[in-house]
């Protein structure tokens, strides 16, 4: 049995906008019958503001999927079709107050739909027919577009969390190899994001400290860099600043410009300088 939230029974049992709403003039379909999921969504929008009037749903699905359906559609009236855009299936499940991991992948298929919708609306075509990404799993017709898409607005780590946000994987378990492939790809990419946005973080620490050093060397003494580990900044005091009365406003001076630079809050701590180490990512 799943362990469903308050929300979820109360929009599975008393759904809010299950209808077709008869004079729209946008329309998402996503899923399929044979997948065992599917959800077509109709949305009226005034054409001047692009402001959502109304909205519909028709689900086939689990419980979870009638939830996530029926609190999209409350989520998504009365704003503008670019604000509706910045949804994701993470702002559906917290809605909710949460979904089963098995049972996440209802939520994506509410953001899919409503993508759909409003390419419907604009003209446009929406991309579910693989011609720009590689089908990996043939038996819920996901691609890998999709699966990059969740793993990243999610922070997906596993073979089984791609599962259960978008069903890939859940049918004859053949595509695992490349769903793992494609999770990796996703990792590293995302490890090297966050090596590059440390490297820039220490590149301007070590151009503030730069600016100091001068000042701090004419009183005989000196400062450099040792790690960087998230919100804290670790410096070493050498010469006549180790051990200096006046070396707490000096770290203070650093903390403050850091913070400044970084658009955000840092503390400096002074520790003994190492010896031929170079300085390390948190």
């Amino acid at each position: 049995m799943w362990d469903y939230s308050d929300k979820v029974k109360e929009h599975f049992f008393s759904p809010q906008n299950a209808k077709v709403v008869p004079d729209a003039n946008a329309k998402g379909d996503v899923g399929s019958l044979s997948c065992g999921d599917a959800l077509s969504l109709t949305l009226k929008v005034d054409p001047e503001s692009e402001l959502i009037e109304d909205a519909g749903f028709q689900t086939f699905g689990c419980g979870s999927a009638i939830a996530s359906s029926s609190v999209l559609t409350e989520m998504i009236i009365g704003r503008t079709l670019t604000q509706a855009q910045a949804l994701t299936n993470r702002d559906i499940a917290d809605y909710l107050d949460g979904l089963p991991p098995e049972k996440m992948h209802c939520s994506v298929m509410g953001v899919e739909a409503l993508q759909a919708a409003i390419a419907d609306y604009r003209g446009e075509v929406f991309n579910d027919d693989h011609e720009e990404g590689e089908l990996i799993c043939c038996c819920f017709g996901i691609d890998d577009i999709l699966i990059r898409k969740v793993v990243s607005q999610n922070n997906l780590t596993s073979i089984d969390d791609v599962i259960h946000y978008t069903k890939a994987g859940g049918g004859c378990s053949t595509c695992h190899e490349k769903i793992e492939d494609v999770l990796m790809e996703c990792l590293k990419e995302k490890e090297l994001s966050e090596q590059d946005g440390s490297a820039e973080k220490i590149a301007t620490i070590e151009s503030i400290l730069a600016s100091v050093r001068p000042g701090i060397q004419a009183d005989g003494g000196d400062v450099s860099l040792v790690e960087l580990d998230d919100d804290m900044v670790f410096i070493a005091m050498s010469g006549n600043c180790s051990g200096c009365g006046m070396a707490g406003m000096t770290i203070a001076d650093i903390e403050h410009r850091i913070c400044e630079a970084l658009g955000a809050s840092y503390t400096v701590f002074p520790v003994q300088a190492p010896q031929a180490k170079e300085v390390k990512y948190g």
